[in-house]
């Protein structure tokens, strides 16, 4: 296809019990965007991963503008032209936008005198150019997800990259900031830069890809261009088989009213007077904007959140949730935003993971019994088809998907009632998807009854019940997935209250 600009050339690489990688080869071209798909687990973070210098490969080669380059480290990466922005985030949330963004490369004489107006100077001029509205002087723990998925792109954009690799950049991003994200990138495309995308979003990849790479258990399917292929196509190509439906046929029948929120409003955060009923059965979907307060309502339920005013009634009587702990105790339990940063204990192993929730269930009077655990890990691990070396295996070198799973293993053993979801699915592929919305259905169908806080609307539509719809902290709105459009749920979420 020639015009090559990055070159990676039978690539493998291995862990203790798995071979992620096995003799991968890919071109990516100059001046365009060439995603990269695959289901969890199929090789696509790793082989990013052993470009940017955090993995080191067992074999193969990556050759950048001709030149043959192995990075020790994510530095020398940066520092020749490869910048990667990680599903995962990782930023120092207690320091402010802009030194997360010139982290390492202060301007002026660090650590003897840093040029903190030059710095702020720099990082408006980056978010200039990139239409990106966030102070730089905020502190990167106030703000949003979305946001400090922006102030990442930022990051990478300013070490005015040749090569940038984006993992799942639009997994928390709402519908107006996709359009933004592809602006940039489109400007960056323009500018000649190669643009390596991961997603599970099929019609993002269609839209906006030039070339189209597959992946699938640790090899290379096929690279093809993006006008030759369809969703179904590239669907084969990822699972090895056709997948006839994205939403499996919802089989739950909501009953009684099990839950009722009165004018629920938080202390210190954006949720302000919102009032709703769950039904037993029931799938709840919660759409809206960036700030819609959506993340706050299923904190404010789970006792994340300090509570102002309202009421939580739970089967005909008021509770008090409180603090997480009194929650679970109530029959909540809540799969939070952020798997990495809230959801896994990245050094514990996959059985410590899905148990600790259920801790005071192996405890005697004086230890734990592991074997007990092991048992009920292994019930987890097969039920929920999580992909695992062995239960010892540490959790966080599992894929977004499989570490998924490990967490609804973990609250189905606490056995809940009231499931409170955010982003169940983001970062999964199709074929972990479908898997997570059947889970979902039959547990409402055995009476488990979920609250589901997603940014996909056509996830809400195709998997819900009946979805209330949230701008500005208040709820402004309810419909009916059956007789709604995308285009009512968007004018709600854009409604002020």
């Amino acid at each position: 296809m020639g015009n090559e600009l990055l070159q990676i050339i039978h690539v493998s690489k291995s862990f203790p019990g798995v071979k992620a990688l096995d003799n991968v080869s890919l071109n990516v071209r100059s001046g365009t965007i060439h995603s990269l798909m695959g289901e969890n687990g199929a090789g696509k973070s790793t082989l990013m991963k052993c470009l940017f210098g955090i993995y080191t490969t067992d074999t193969g080669e990556y050759i950048l503008d001709g030149k043959k380059v192995l990075f020790a480290n994510p530095k020398q990466a940066m520092d020749n032209g490869v910048s990667m922005v990680h599903q995962e985030l990782n930023q120092v949330h207690t320091r402010n936008v802009m030194e997360n963004i010139w982290l390492g490369r202060f301007p002026g004489l660090p650590p003897v005198y840093v040029n903190h107006k030059k710095m702020y100077q720099d990082t408006l001029d980056i978010f200039k150019k990139l239409d990106i509205q966030i102070n730089p002087k905020a502190i990167i723990s106030t703000l949003s997800v979305s946001q400090r998925q922006m102030v990442e792109i930022a990051k990478a954009v300013s070490h005015d990259s040749k090569v940038i690799v984006l993992d799942e950049p639009t997994s928390s991003l709402t519908e107006i900031e996709v359009e933004q994200l592809f602006r940039i990138i489109n400007s960056l495309k323009n500018r000649g830069c190669g643009i390596i995308y991961i997603s599970h979003r099929m019609n993002e990849i269609l839209r906006i890809s030039d070339d189209v790479s597959v992946m699938r258990d640790g090899k290379m399917v096929d690279t093809q261009p993006a006008s030759r292929l369809t969703t179904d196509k590239i669907i084969t190509m990822m699972v090895g088989r056709e997948l006839s439906k994205v939403f499996p046929p919802k089989t739950n029948m909501p009953g009684e009213v099990i839950l009722k929120v009165e004018g629920l409003t938080a202390q210190y955060c954006n949720l302000k007077d919102v009032s709703f009923e769950l039904r037993k059965g029931e799938i709840l979907g919660v759409a809206g904007l960036m700030g819609a307060g959506r993340t706050e309502l299923l904190e404010g339920i789970f006792g994340l959140n300090t509570i102002k005013a309202g009421k939580i009634i739970k089967n005909g009587k008021e509770i008090k949730t409180g603090t997480p702990n009194r929650a679970k105790k109530r029959g909540f339990a809540m799969l939070t935003e952020e798997r990495r940063a809230t959801g896994i204990f990245g050094v514990l192993n996959v059985c410590e993971n899905v148990t600790v929730a259920n801790i005071e269930k192996y405890r005697s009077l004086f230890y734990i019994s592991s074997r007990k655990m092991s048992v009920d890990a292994e019930w987890a691990i097969k039920t929920l088809r999580i992909k695992t070396p062995n239960q010892r295996t540490l959790i966080r070198s599992l894929s977004g998907g499989n570490q998924q799973k490990a967490i609804f293993g973990r609250w189905m053993l606490t056995d809940p009632d009231i499931l409170l979801l955010d982003e169940p699915t983001r970062g999964i592929d199709v074929g972990a998807k479908y898997e997570i919305y059947q889970l979902m259905i039959d547990l409402a169908k055995d009476g488990d009854s979920i609250i589901m806080v997603s940014s996909e609307l056509e996830e809400l539509l195709g998997i819900c019940d009946r979805i209330i719809v949230m701008s500005g902290g208040f709820k402004t709105g309810e419909v009916d997935p059956r007789s709604t459009t995308q285009e009512e749920i968007m004018t709600l979420a854009a409604k002020c209250a």
